[in-house]
């Protein structure tokens, strides 16, 4: 298409309230335009940019054996009660009601809608190990939404949920997610550090999330420097090599700066190899077993008979803005 009947409002000059180089360029070369704080319309250039990201982001979670679905924007605030989280959330959810009076929120995050969907139509545990995922709009009412799209309140989210029958299968699971992640970024071409984080609002006992290095960035993080030069892992992996990947990363010291214990960074890293920076999260993987599934009762049929006790939900997700978006201790 022709330039003179492409639609590029391009500035001449920054907004003044635009403070990083990122914000300021995304919004001069026409790709954004704010229309209310931490809310942006995606313009045409801007658009494409984002599908081509989306594109890669899809990809890669197909290639790691996830089936997209599309859940809605709104869900009933009944199933945010069936998992205990619709009062515990906090002023982040911005919660709705229609016109019927019924509660609604518009989805921060999708786990008790999809472990719904599972328990409506998964009967068996030959249908597992299942993993679901999608690319959708999320809203968080965020305290002082920044950076542009880096932290925004509505921003574009994929997030995959994995349905396991025993617990060696999840976490077998959790780590070929998190070898996708790392091939996701690589394609992107971004080097990101996995770093142990608190499971926060999610639940369970192991969290993962994945920091670019940026001087924008909201942490100070520590780090291996052999973290930021491993190449990617690859694609169809045997267990052993995701073993393999997975511990060859997580034997090595990576930390932001609320996790950061400077006795142990020097202890287990060479005096060379260690690297603090700024840091931006990009995404974030949990392991929260059965969290969910047995507050709201999602169980298949024979599990007992194949030896095995259930099944247990794990969230993966990735955040598909063109920057990152970091916000500790919210899932």
């Amino acid at each position: 298409m022709r330039l003179s009947r492409y639609f590029l409002p391009i500035l001449k000059e920054a907004p003044s309230d635009a403070q990083i180089v990122s914000h300021q360029l995304m919004l001069r070369a026409g790709m954004i335009k704010q229309e209310a704080a931490g809310i942006y319309a995606w313009l045409p250039l801007g658009l494409r940019v984002l599908r081509k990201i989306e594109g890669i982001v899809r990809d890669e979670q197909v290639k790691a054996g996830a089936v997209e679905l599309l859940m809605p924007t709104l869900q009933l605030a009944d199933l945010w009660r069936e998992s205990g989280r619709y009062d515990a959330y906090g002023p982040e959810m911005l919660r709705i009601t229609d016109r019927h009076e019924r509660e609604l929120l518009y989805g921060p995050t999708n786990e008790e809608m999809v472990t719904d969907i599972f328990r409506a139509y998964v009967k068996s545990y030959k249908a597992l190990p299942l993993n679901l995922f999608h690319i959708q709009w999320k809203f968080r009412d965020e305290r002082r939404p920044r950076f542009g799209v880096m932290r925004g309140r509505e921003f574009l989210m994929k997030d995959a949920y994995s349905f396991d029958l025993d617990e060696a299968s999840a976490r077998i699971a959790y780590k070929r997610m998190f070898a996708a992640y790392l091939n996701t970024f690589a394609r992107l071409g971004l080097k990101a550090v996995p770093m142990r984080a608190d499971t926060g609002p999610i639940g369970g006992d192991l969290s993962h999330e994945f920091i670019v290095l940026a001087e924008t960035g909201e942490s100070e993080v520590f780090c291996d420097r052999k973290l930021v030069e491993m190449a990617a892992p690859g694609h169809n992996l045997s267990v052993e090599q995701l073993e393999s990947v997975f511990n060859e990363r997580t034997a090595l010291y990576a930390a932001t700066e609320e996790m950061h214990d400077a006795a142990q960074f020097e202890t287990q890293t060479a005096e060379g190899d260690r690297l603090s920076a700024r840091g931006i999260e990009v995404g974030h993987i949990f392991y929260f077993g059965t969290k969910y599934s047995a507050a709201m009762k999602a169980k298949v049929a024979g599990a007992e008979r194949s030896g095995h006790r259930g099944p247990h939900g794990q969230l993966r997700r990735r955040r598909v803005a063109p920057a990152g978006r970091h916000h500790r201790g919210q899932p």
